[in-house]
């Protein structure tokens, strides 16, 4: 039988991101809080050596580090479709897509400028990914690999706008964004594994002490 099991923090997107792809594909797991803080367990420095840091999946035994690079080998071990675009230059996008996403999150000193520009971005990525053909994700008509990816930062931008005493105009400024927040947030996966305000609350400290 397989031993599926993933090292994570609370309200972490990177590790929810690999949450969503194991329950997408309906893959058992167990599930492991680390304390990046104080206490990292002897397991996680055990299978994370070189960066001790979370998420981590141990399939059979076997440590695979770094979010993208375990959702991608999440798709490759049980799923028969492909988790990337067929064309060369479309798998290219998504992963350049979800790169920026990972670094365009890192707290600053001009929130509403900077996360403003960063949807203008995401807006024009998705319009020119699946917006032109009137297609619900980012991989076309079905929830793929970049769509995974972005999925978990979608309860983080109430976390920003009240940090940066915003609102943020998605429905007049985004729409395509906001229609695509709302078809995630019907997913079955997506709406188990949100976290609530407080847990994102608590892991921003994290991540402040963190840095």
């Amino acid at each position: 039988m397989e031993q599926v099991k993933v090292l994570s923090v609370e309200g972490s997107p990177f590790a929810t991101r690999i949450l969503i792809a194991l329950e997408e594909k309906g893959v058992k797991y167990e599930y492991q809080l680390e304390d990046l803080l104080s206490n990292k367990s002897d397991l996680l420095l055990q299978l994370n050596p070189l960066y001790k840091k979370v998420p981590v999946l141990v399939h059979n035994g076997k440590p695979i580090c770094e979010s993208l690079i375990i959702l991608q080998y999440i798709y490759e071990t049980w799923g028969s479709e492909k988790v990337l675009p067929a064309k060369p230059y479309e798998r290219a996008l998504a992963r350049f897509w979800a790169d920026f996403a990972d670094k365009k999150t890192r707290l600053n000193s001009r929130p509403k400028r900077d996360m403003l520009e960063n949807l203008k971005f995401l807006e024009g990525a998705l319009k020119e990914m699946s917006g032109r053909r009137s297609l619900p994700f980012f991989g076309g008509k079905d929830f793929g690999f970049l769509d995974i990816a972005l999925a978990p930062y979608v309860p983080w931008f109430h976390i920003y706008e009240t940090i940066g005493n915003f609102k943020i105009p998605f429905e007049t400024e985004y729409p395509l964004l906001d229609a695509w927040f709302k078809r995630c947030m019907e997913r079955e996966s997506v709406k188990k594994l949100t976290p609530s305000v407080q847990t994102l609350e608590r892991a921003l400290e994290i991540r402040k002490r963190l840095v």
